[in-house]
Parts: C-alpha cells; sequence; structure tokens
C-alpha cells in the first residue's frame, strides 16, 4: 500500500526472503528533500573526479610509454593503472565496516588530503616506482577507502527511489569518464604534462570540496559492540548476486579497454578513434540514469539483467565490424545497454538487508567483485595477443556478461521465489 507521496513500503517478501527472523528497524526514509539530493550532488562530485582519472589511464599509459618512461614495459606500466583500479574496490570490506561503525567523514577527510596530495605529486615523479607509489598505490587507495562509503550513505537518505539516486550518481563517473580523457589530451601540447596533471589536481580538490560540504550521514552508527547481521551476508540469493558482479567485470569493460586499438586496426584514424572512449561514457550517462529511472519501477535486477544481455549482444558484435559506420554504432549500442549494470549493481545489495550493514554488505561485494575487474582485462589482452585479432576476445567477454546476466536472475530466483514476477 502506498503512503500518502505515492511511495510503496520496502518489499516485505524480500526482507523475510534475505533475513527471516531479524527484520530491520522501520525508518522514514526521506527519498528526497535538499540534504538528500546534496548528498547526490556530493557523492557525484567525487566520482567524477575519482573514476575520471581512471578511464583516463589509457592516455596515461600511451604516454609513459612514449615519453616518460621508455625504459620500462608496456607491462610493467600498466600496473600502475591496475593497482589504481583495484585499489578502487578491494579495501570495500574494510572501508564497508568502517562506515557502519559512523566514521565517514574522518575517512572523508582522510582521503581528500590524500587524494589532492597524491594527485600533486604525479606531476613531480620521474622514475617508475615513484609513478607506482603516488598514482597507482596513493590515488587508489585513497578513492577507493571513499568510494564504497559513498555508495552505503545513498540507503541513508534513499528506499524506494535508490536505484534512481544510484544512476545520478553514476553520472558523474560517465561525466568524468568523458573530460579527463579529453583534457588530458588536449592539455599535454599545450601546457605539458606537469601542469597538465596539476590541471587535473585542481580539479580534484574542488570536487572532494563538494563532498566536504554536501555529504553528511542520517542514520546512527552501529557501534562496535552492535552484532553483525551475517545472515543477509550468507543468504544463498546474495552470494549468487556478488557471483554475478564478478562475473560481469570479467568481461564488461573489455569493449571500453580495447576499443580505440580495435577501431584503428579496421582503419579508423587515431584521432576518431581516441574519442570512442568517450563516446562510450556518453552514451552510458543516458542509460545510467534512465535505467535508474526504469529500476523504481520495474526493480534494479529486472532492469539490469534485461540491458546486459542485450551488452552482452553487442560485444559479441563489437570485433566483427568492418565498417566505421557499423563499429562506431555498435560501440555507441554497447555504452547504452551497459550503462545500467555499471551504474546500479550496487542497488540489489542495499535492498538485502538492514540499512545499518549496507556499507559491509557493499564492501564484501566490492572486494569480490575487484578481483573480476582486475583479471578481466590481462585475460582478454592475453586471448588478443594468442589470437591476433578481438574476436575470441569479443566472444569471451560477451559470454562472461551473458552469464552475469543468468546469474542475476537466479539470485532474483532464490530471493523472491519466482522469475518472471516480482520487482527486485
Amino acid at each position: 500500500m502506498s503512503d500518502e507521496n505515492g511511495y510503496e513500503p520496502k518489499n516485505a517478501s524480500l526482507d523475510e526472503a534475505v533475513h527471516p527472523t531479524e527484520q530491520p528497524p522501520r525508518d522514514d526514509v526521506p527519498e528526497g528533500g535538499l540534504q538528500a539530493w546534496l548528498v547526490i550532488l556530493g557523492c557525484s562530485a567525487l566520482c567524477f573526479c575519482i573514476f575520471g582519472y581512471i578511464i583516463a589511464w589509457g592516455s596515461f599509459q600511451a604516454y609513459y610509454e612514449t615519453v616518460l618512461l621508455t625504459s620500462s614495459t608496456p607491462s610493467a606500466i600498466a600496473w600502475i593503472g591496475s593497482l589504481q583500479y583495484a585499489l578502487m574496490f578491494l579495501p570495500g570490506l574494510i572501508t564497508g565496516r568502517v562506515f557502519d561503525l559512523g566514521y565517514f567523514r574522518s575517512s572523508l577527510f582522510a582521503s581528500t588530503i590524500l587524494y589532492t596530495l597524491s594527485s600533486f605529486l604525479i606531476a613531480e615523479c620521474k622514475v617508475y616506482w615513484q609513478f607506482v607509489l603516488c598514482q597507482g598505490l596513493a590515488l587508489g587507495l585513497a578513492g577507493g577507502w571513499i568510494y564504497i562509503p559513498c555508495v552505503a550513505l545513498v540507503s541513508h537518505w534513499f528506499n524506494v527511489r535508490r536505484p534512481m539516486a544510484y544512476g545520478v550518481i553514476s553520472l558523474g563517473t560517465a561525466l568524468g569518464g568523458i573530460v579527463y580523457p579529453i583534457m588530458f589530451r588536449s592539455l599535454i601540447p599545450q601546457i605539458g604534462f606537469k601542469w597538465t596533471v596539476r590541471t587535473f589536481g585542481f580539479i580534484n580538490f574542488a570536487m572532494f570540496m563538494v563532498g566536504i560540504l554536501t555529504l553528511k550521514t542520517r542514520l546512527p552508527p552501529k557501534g562496535k559492540k552492535a552484532a553483525v547481521n551475517f545472515r543477509a551476508m550468507i543468504s544463498p540469493g546474495y552470494i549468487v548476486y556478488v557471483l554475478a558482479t564478478f562475473t560481469g567485470f570479467l568481461g564488461m569493460y573489455t569493449p571500453l579497454t580495447f576499443v580505440t586499438l580495435s577501431a584503428e586496426k579496421i582503419g579508423i584514424a587515431n584521432a576518431l578513434a581516441f574519442y570512442l572512449v568517450a563516446v562510450i561514457n556518453a552514451t552510458s550517462a543516458i542509460s545510467r540514469v534512465g535505467g535508474g529511472m526504469l529500476s523504481v519501477r520495474f526493480g534494479p535486477i529486472n532492469v539490469i539483467a534485461a540491458s546486459t544481455v542485450l551488452a552482452a549482444l553487442f560485444t559479441y558484435l563489437w570485433p566483427y565490424m568492418t565498417s566505421k559506420g557499423s563499429f562506431i554504432a555498435v560501440v555507441s549500442l554497447y555504452g547504452v545497454f551497459s550503462g545500467p549494470f555499471v551504474g546500479l549493481f550496487p542497488a540489489p545489495v542495499a535492498q538485502m538487508g538492514p540499512a545499518q550493514d549496507t556499507g559491509l554488505r557493499t564492501g564484501l561485494q566490492m572486494t569480490i567483485m575487484a578481483l573480476g575487474a582486475l583479471a578481466g582485462p590481462p585475460i582478454s589482452g592475453a586471448i588478443v595477443g594468442a589470437s591476433g585479432d578481438f574476436k575470441d576476445t569479443g566472444i569471451f567477454a560477451a559470454t562472461t556478461i551473458l552469464a552475469a546476466a543468468a546469474l542475476m536472475i537466479g539470485s532474483k530466483a532464490l530471493i523472491l521465489k519466482r522469475v518472471w514476477s516480482g520487482k527486485l
């Protein structure tokens, strides 16, 4: 039954399926209002700079190979980006628990200092180990230490509208993925590497200041002695869903990683091929927000699984496109249908237990999922090296994406005891 604002209460059958003997305390979640939307603004700002840097890594890799780190192998240089990316998710189990215990503001201030400092120190790096320390370790850890708490914070302010909130937050990721690579390519010839990186540092500091001014917790911390609801974390539905995100990340970023190389292989000019990463992020931005809005009506797993099947289809097609028009059309559609997965994957986990344990549940998911994100591109790269083209890579990536969709449906079936009906 809807309340006076038209919102339906949280699905009772979902509560009972995930933790049947321990119901979470009912809470009047705002579902909007000035402070709630300020939280979304702050989370979006942090995702803009954190993931903007990650998505721009391809530009850094090429520059390091040809200018700054010519004595290092491409594989060694790639470890800088892999370390930065992995640390975005791997600390999730720790940072999620720290969030649940009430240390969000402390984490935010610490991340602001470390992320800003490491951003400016990259400009001063000269040898390989310095880049590993500043860009790989420090930047990755600073971003990862606050990203999972930001994801968990949404549950303090949104319940029914939570998927839409995640979609809006992920719009910041998509915009960062457009702006940072284009800025890198445009600024390097004009002001050089050091001032390009310093410009990024000023932008990063500004985005973190937006976060400091807008982000605020609402629920009281659990307290160190409060019991953790492990029942939700070992439920079959939760486990299968976490496995689905791990499997999906094995292949989901493969087209994004290799889109420039595969475009050049069929004769698309480098000047255009470079911008295809921005094209994919731009098209995914539409579906991240749109998918969030649809999830409020139909449920996040339903929306994510359906769009992920189509993302798999266009991943299968991607290596077989031989003309410029068909290639751009396919990778653009891949961007559209991959958007709900990469933007909304935390939403179902937030519904699988009490809000007070959201940080821990989300953190565990992120830690396991990170292993897929870390292993996927190297596996795809090895397949490219062995086969000499991208067809086998496309088959591998698309199959893992399709398997992820199947696992999501399996998770829904385990929780709601039905597949074709029910909103989850």
